[in-house]
């Protein structure tokens, strides 16, 4: 069913893009919070998949959108996807923040007292109006409703009382869409832990009205207790951006992160070789495999197009495999989309020495979009949104 709903091709991406720009503006701002349910057309754009793996880019969409409306008609929607920018810098600059939740999550799955309450929310056999619905529609969909991700998660850490980092994981598990970065702080947001203090409780009121009637549930929790987690350290200064010297010899390897190489890194004639990664063991769950196992057939064939040179498809992330093709292409560096905070940089992290020492570095391309907003990202959403417009500005996005 996820195919059906999100046909993982570069070219649908762009298309939905063009069918939805128009309704950026108006349309989207007075109907973003409504849930209509998953059979329903709704007001929200569903370029999110394509987003995440950046089939297509931020700035493409945003680019796109700006091309039909001015920056204050489409704000609420250029802000919904410089909210995703926005917690890959805030995360980029405390990665510890990532690697506190998986150490927490696999604590809490080994020491939950009570296993059988986390699985009948998995489930959806809580007795729960709409949240059971919404836990079902997951599994089947892959996808959800932002207010439906913010309810849902709300009434999982309030009413239910379970382990946030538990929750956080489910969705890691079923959401086609999620990243280390937005999932994990928007986890984070709602139970009171990202912004100090400041929680997000769902009501029966609030869910009534913006699912049109649909959903009313009863009993939900009246008072929201901040659950306690490990400290974290302050903003570190952002890593500096490697570059790539484009007169030497490079291999190209193309993660998950970032299936649009082509944007990143160019046409240089010094390309001898690419590598297309599937990893089925770094992907989160099968919605998420599912996509990028079908998106890869349009990625070779668009790296095909744009260099001239031997493509493969990788299924692991050996580094003696992708050396060996890096020597077999007689290349001098390996060339790779930048990979944000996540189990992908995990594992490039853990062979950069290997490639390094075999004198064939490693080196990950951050794209401008990036360099330019992550430094934002030191505080809360509403300093960083206030540089947003004249930053648009300054690249030719906005009117």
């Amino acid at each position: 069913m996820i195919l059906d709903n999100f046909p993982a091709m570069r070219s649908h991406a762009l298309a939905r893009l063009a069918q939805f720009a128009p309704r950026a503006g108006r349309d989207y701002a007075t109907g973003r919070n409504s849930d209509p349910g998953p059979q329903q057309m709704g007001a929200v754009s569903k370029l999110s998949p394509y987003i995440r793996y950046r089939l297509i880019t931020e700035q493409e969409v945003v680019g796109t959108t700006l091309g039909q409306h001015s920056v204050p008609a489409a704000e609420k929607y250029v802000q919904e996807v410089l909210w995703r920018t926005y917690w890959k810098g805030w995360l980029e600059m405390r990665p510890s923040v990532w690697t506190q939740f998986v150490e927490e999550r696999d604590q809490q799955r080994d020491s939950l007292p009570d296993a059988s309450a986390v699985r009948n929310a998995e489930h959806g056999v809580t007795g729960i109006e709409g949240f059971d619905d919404w836990a079902r529609e997951l599994v089947e969909t892959g996808y959800l409703h932002n207010h439906a991700r913010m309810w849902f998660a709300s009434i999982w850490i309030f009413t239910l009382r379970l382990p946030w980092v538990l929750g956080a994981d489910f969705f890691l598990r079923h959401l086609v869409d999620a990243d280390a970065a937005s999932n994990t702080l928007s986890w984070r947001w709602v139970a009171g832990l990202q912004t100090a203090g400041k929680t997000y409780l769902a009501t029966t009121d609030n869910i009534e009205r913006f699912t049109n009637g649909r959903f009313a549930p009863k009993g939900l929790a009246t008072v929201a207790t901040v659950p306690s987690a490990m400290p974290f350290v302050e903003a570190r200064p952002l890593p500096q951006a490697a570059y790539f010297d484009p007169q030497k010899p490079a291999y190209v390897l193309v993660t998950p992160e970032d299936l649009h190489p082509e944007s990143v890194i160019g046409a240089p004639t010094q390309i001898r070789g690419a590598a297309i990664l599937f990893d089925p063991e770094i992907l989160w769950g099968e919605n998420a495999r599912s996509f990028v196992a079908a998106a890869t057939g349009d990625v070779l064939e668009r790296v095909r197009n744009t260099f001239p040179c031997p493509v493969i498809s990788l299924n692991s992330l050996d580094p003696s495999a992708l050396l060996a093709q890096a020597r077999e292409s007689r290349a001098e560096q390996i060339i790779t989309p930048y990979a944000p905070v996540g189990p992908i940089a995990d594992a490039l992290t853990g062979i950069a020495p290997l490639l390094a020492s075999e004198g064939t570095p490693l080196v990950q391309v951050r794209r401008s979009w990036d360099e330019t907003f992550w430094p934002l990202a030191t505080k809360g959403f509403f300093p960083f949104k206030e540089r947003v417009p004249m930053i648009l500005r300054d690249m030719g996005l906005a009117r």
